[in-house]
């Protein structure tokens, strides 16, 4: 036992094999706080950043262009006033309702999911700034129809090309994730089906404004130098098939838990087919415009529906910060009622002329 002290190394006694450590002293003037990340170099955005701000600057500029051109511009009037008005405006009516329509779907829709992915690309602040503008407009040439302009056909045209360029991107942020268009991306990336709304709307509005310009009082509605009923229901029945596939990609995700979602991808394309049936055959427009105003109840109805849904989540619209943006799409079921409204102008014009 005393020879085990005896041969213990004292503690204060220097280690050769250990450098001495040297005082530390501060190399500069600015010190971190504990716990402090140091400052990092700064990242250069990358491509599609830098052209999402390339598109988001020359997207404003078009628009803003635009805008003022409309508040100075004053529309011609294209029929006299009467009591009577022609159906061919009767049909721009509803077609500048179902643009309007179709952008206030896009304006919320886009806004809640743009906000859930923190608009990361400057480009997806243009989507809700386009459509409120398009909003705004197609209100307006709801109330005078029989007015023509060319701001009015100038803002329709950038909700026509801001609807394909958001396809665009859509398309890239799905085929850079892993795995590229796979059923997994295509359920939870970008919805490739979204953008296609406001092309919808840019393209109702076009129809309307070119409707009136192009028609005569008491002659046939023409459109690019066709007759513009059956024109108008062959392309209402692709916008419903195009709506149909993406609400039945969703419900499907949804496993289709309520027998009602089984409606959105049943009622539309039965109503697809009769139009497109009248379009050829004057006979089955008895037929399909029953489906169309069906088809536009469903719409506003599936709101409801699924404002049903958000409320049964954890927390219901007291929790409406997350449930709201997680749960079913409110301003979605709203785009068949829009492409419905476009389908009865069609109805309009070939019912005056059959």
């Amino acid at each position: 036992m005393e020879s085990a002290v005896v041969n213990r190394p004292a503690l204060d006694a220097p280690v050769r094999d250990r450098p001495a450590m040297r005082p530390w002293r501060p190399t500069s003037s600015r010190q971190l706080a504990a716990g402090t990340i140091p400052s990092q170099p700064l990242r250069q955005p990358s491509v599609a950043r830098r052209l999402g701000a390339g598109v988001l600057w020359a997207g404003l500029a078009a628009l803003g262009a635009a805008m003022v051109y409309r508040l100075v511009e004053r529309p011609r009037r294209t029929v006299p006033q009467q009591t009577r008005e022609p159906e061919h405006v009767t049909a721009a009516r509803y077609l500048n309702g179902a643009a309007a329509v179709l952008s206030f779907s896009v304006l919320t829709d886009s806004a809640m999911e743009h906000y859930r992915g923190a608009y990361h690309n400057p480009a997806m602040y243009l989507a809700p700034t386009v459509a409120a503008s398009a909003l705004a407009n197609s209100v307006h040439m709801t109330v005078t129809p029989e007015h023509f302009g060319i701001a009015r056909t100038m803002l329709a045209s950038i909700a026509l090309a801001t609807g394909l360029g958001g396809f665009a991107f859509h398309t890239y942020n799905l085929t850079k994730r892993e795995g590229g268009l796979n059923l997994l991306n295509l359920f939870y990336g970008a919805p490739l089906g979204a953008p296609w709304a406001m092309t919808l709307s840019g393209l109702a509005g076009l129809a309307g404004s070119r409707l009136v310009a192009e028609s005569e009082q008491d002659q046939p509605g023409r459109l690019l130098g066709l007759p513009a009923g059956p024109l108008l229901a062959w392309a209402t029945a692709a916008g419903l098939v195009g709506t149909v596939a993406e609400a039945g990609l969703l419900h499907f995700r949804g496993a289709f838990h309520n027998p009602f979602m089984f409606l959105p991808v049943t009622l539309p394309p039965v109503t697809a087919i009769g139009l497109a049936l009248a379009a050829s055959n004057p006979g089955f427009i008895r037929w399909a415009k029953p489906l169309l105003q069906a088809t536009a109840a469903m719409g506003i109805a599936g709101s409801g529906f699924h404002a049903y849904g958000v409320s049964r989540n954890m927390g219901g619209f007291y929790n409406s910060s997350q449930n709201v943006l997680n749960g079913p799409p409110l301003p979605a079921p709203p785009s068949f009622s829009g492409v419905a409204l476009a389908g009865l102008g069609a109805i309009k014009l070939m019912e005056a002329h059959q």
